[in-house]
């Protein structure tokens, strides 16, 4: 299955503008003949904790428009949003199939208490998983990619692939790739990191956009720029690896359970 990051730089608090941008990508992948397109974290506003503009729901600009744009051009998407939800808005992604049918929404879970993230939203509670083309799918967003548990839950439920939105900043770049390897590695998986890149009023970031196989190895990545970033995910090759290396029989869920419990006198 032919995928592609698509590492742009959105035009900042403007959904409009940036949905007016994203349909040429739509365009340039329909001619590649991907399957899916995947878009960075809060794409249409840019990442903003301090921001209380553009918040939706699925009825809202965002995912009204990528809806249209999956249909029109036959192809699943995958794109972030800042959606309405009480007390505080929640940042999410969403699996929007070809025809432009919700196919799973996830909400993030591990907020960046760092940039005061856990001050703006309300953090997640559940997975979403979805399957095109017979590749069944995860999501989770940017600072998840530091807490393996949610990976594990994945690999738990057959996951092939988690696709990982994402707005992360230039001075922690080394930290991407190394997360996104090892949660690969760790879990048998594709692991598609996509970043956003540019300077906007918060950070200033640099793309990096990359994608690892189930052995945790990178097999594509992106520049600094905007770029399209192609890939081949195969569902039979994570099944393959990890029927040669089961290390999933070798985990000790109940122990590590009973461990968590005991508590230090």
């Amino acid at each position: 299955m032919r995928c592609c990051s698509a590492q742009i730089d959105g035009v900042w608090e403007s959904p409009e503008q940036t949905l007016e941008k994203a349909e040429q990508v739509f365009c340039d992948a329909a001619r590649a003949k991907a399957a899916l397109i995947s878009f960075p974290e809060q794409f249409a506003t840019g990442w903003d904790p301090a921001s209380n503009k553009n918040i939706e729901d699925i009825t809202g600009i965002t995912v009204t428009g990528l809806r249209k744009l999956a249909k029109k051009y036959s192809i699943a998407v995958v794109g972030s949003f800042r959606e309405a939800f009480s007390p505080k808005p929640r940042n999410t992604s969403i699996a929007i199939g070809n025809d432009g049918e919700i196919l799973a929404t996830y909400s993030k879970i591990h907020l960046f208490t760092p940039g005061h993230e856990d001050l703006a939203f309300t953090p997640g509670a559940g997975l979403a998983v979805f399957t095109i083309e017979g590749v069944h799918f995860g999501l989770a967003i940017c600072y998840d990619l530091r807490f393996p548990e949610l990976f594990r839950l994945y690999r738990r439920e057959g996951v092939h692939a988690v696709v990982v939105p994402a707005a992360w900043p230039k001075s922690r770049l080394r930290y991407w790739e190394l997360f996104i390897q090892s949660r690969a590695a760790e879990n048998q998986m594709y692991v598609a990191g996509v970043n956003t890149t540019g300077t906007n009023p918060v950070d200033i970031y640099s793309g990096a956009s990359m994608t690892a196989d189930p052995y945790g190895t990178i097999i594509a990545r992106a520049g600094e720029g905007n770029e399209l970033l192609y890939y081949e995910i195969d569902p039979l090759l994570a099944e393959q690896t990890r029927r040669d290396f089961p290390v999933e029989n070798d985990r000790k869920d109940a122990l590590y359970v009973s461990l968590m419990r005991e508590q230090p006198k």
